[in-house]
């Protein structure tokens, strides 16, 4: 059975109400059809009934939440944290997570890649439309040869690189290019320019519809900004938990994940993150930080043991699942930085726990100052 567009965003949003009591989509009267758009690949969604990531995303955290939900600050679950600050959002998985667990909260969230949160808010504001953009597009991928394949991709990211079209059309681009670019990268050129060649899929899912519904209804209820963390600081207060997941340090001189926005982020600017979050601390925040593990890469690198000498350092295992060559895609540990104690269930990866101590480092003379940002 073949489906229109208008009628994959009909039966999405229908099958997503029937589900919103039972916590997960079930069969209905529309079931075949239901069938039809499942084995097409334009419906799908989690056993929970939750939206995963619209994005494919360099470090992307879905495999790691089962493991971050114990390191969430206790404040969550009594309620006494109100406001969730996510600065660097990126996929948003640890968002969707949060937002799932506690619905109460005030979210506010931003990312330097104005393209990335326009791309939310275009699915927050006409999540139809962009389903619509994308089913088309689905369409004649699917159908279509490599040659053609490759033709598509390169109109459509003329198309995103020259912002034609509307804000939903701008937003369909993105997940398109996003599902059928190379390895799901996001790399930008010193113009500006989306500059990722295509990639060798047959059949994509282009079109996730009922996620994207999904996804809208929790966009609904975030504050979207394109900007810098240090904006944030002014509503940071001992009732805010923010969670900070910046661009990588790379794992090797050649590995690097830094370039989904055009400004760079090494050493200096993580260490101008440490003395914001060190400030947000002084607010009485809850502060959890996540990046790769130097130790990968040389086991005598220090650099985030020594920056965050005074918090609470865990190493986790991971896998990393972006790299150009296949088999590099390996186990991998990362750090999970908390200002809190963590506990981890039995059989978890040991953790190095530090007492929160005054800070020994000058922060006003090291590291520029966010305050007035």
């Amino acid at each position: 059975m073949r489906l229109d567009p208008a009628a994959a965003v009909e039966l999405a949003c229908s099958e997503l109400k029937a589900a919103s009591g039972a916590g997960r989509i079930e069969a209905s009267a529309g079931a075949g059809r239901a069938n039809a758009m499942r084995q097409e690949g334009v419906l799908v969604a989690d056993e929970a009934g939750r939206p995963r990531p619209v994005l494919k995303w360099a470090g992307g955290k879905s495999q790691l939440l089962g493991t971050f939900q114990h390191c969430y600050p206790p404040g969550l679950r009594w309620g006494a944290i109100q406001t969730y600050i996510e600065p660097f959002l990126g996929s948003g998985a640890v968002l969707f997570d949060v937002a799932a667990q506690f619905p109460h909260l005030k979210i506010l969230a931003l990312d330097r890649n104005p393209r990335l949160i326009a791309t939310y808010g275009a699915i927050r504001d006409e999540a139809p439309a962009v389903i619509r953009q994308l089913w088309e597009w689905q369409e004649q991928y699917w159908q279509a040869g490599e040659t053609v394949r490759r033709q598509l991709y390169h109109q459509v990211r003329e198309r995103f690189n020259a912002e034609e079209g509307s804000a939903a059309d701008q937003a369909a681009a993105f997940v398109f290019l996003n599902r059928t670019g190379f390895n799901g990268l996001y790399r930008v050129n010193r113009q500006g320019r989306f500059n990722v060649p295509p990639g060798r899929y047959r059949r994509p899912l282009i079109c996730d519809a009922a996620n994207l519904l999904q996804a809208q209804r929790v966009f609904q209820g975030v504050d979207l900004r394109a900007g810098d963390y240090g904006s944030v600081l002014g509503q940071v207060d001992a009732h805010t938990f923010i969670y900070c997941d910046p661009p990588y340090r790379p794992l090797s001189a050649t590995a690097s994940f830094t370039a989904y926005a055009r400004d760079a982020f090494g050493d200096e600017q993580q260490r101008e993150l440490s003395a914001f979050l060190r400030r947000c601390r002084a607010r009485g925040a809850a502060v959890m930080l996540s990046n790769s593990d130097p130790h990968n890469a040389d086991p005598h690198d220090d650099f985030f043991d020594a920056l965050y000498h005074d918090w609470t350092i865990t190493r986790v295992p991971a896998r990393r699942s972006i790299n150009s060559q296949g088999d590099r895609r390996g186990p991998v540990q990362e750090l999970v930085i908390t200002n809190y104690p963590v506990t981890l269930p039995a059989g978890a990866p040991p953790q190095k726990n530090r007492p929160g101590a005054q800070d020994r480092l000058e922060e006003a003379s090291l590291h520029r100052n966010y305050s007035s940002h």
